[in-house]
């Protein structure tokens, strides 16, 4: 049981650690982020960058402390899943692109996946979620 919780602390800080830093950066550059959206044609970029920026850094430090993880696990989940579709549609790309915006693609569906998996099975004991649950009785 305590391998299991070691592996779910492990999982949720290597997944915080890809969105915080992605939405930290959005805030640092906030004026490319916007241009970036822009240049794919999304209407109200700025709107769309300030969504981006609540889920990356608002999901990761849910994740970072495991708190209502599960929530957070799925945001993080469908917002990986339609940047994805928008930002690396490799499909619609130039043959000289395709190779890498594939690669982008799938690894952000992999990642979806793990998101899935800790929604499914919560943050484990090393965890707000699982202090809770140890107080309240509440599943983590």
């Amino acid at each position: 049981m305590a391998f299991h919780n070691t592996l779910a602390l492990a999982g949720r800080l290597l997944l915080a650690f890809l969105f915080l830093p992605a939405g930290i950066m959005k805030v640092l550059g906030f004026a490319g982020t916007v241009g970036y959206i822009a240049s794919k044609g999304l209407p109200i970029p700025e709107v769309g960058a300030m969504v981006a920026i609540v889920v990356e850094v608002g999901g990761g430090l849910a994740l970072l402390c495991g708190y209502k993880t599960r929530i957070a696990a799925l945001a993080l989940a469908l917002f990986t899943l339609v940047a994805s579709m928008v930002f690396h549609a490799f499909w619609t790309m130039p043959e000289e692109q395709v190779m890498v915006q594939q690669l982008m693609f799938f690894k952000n569906i992999a990642i979806v996946g793990g998101l899935l998996v800790l929604a499914a099975h919560g943050a484990g004991v090393f965890s707000v979620d699982g202090r809770r649950s140890t107080v309240d009785g509440a599943v983590a």
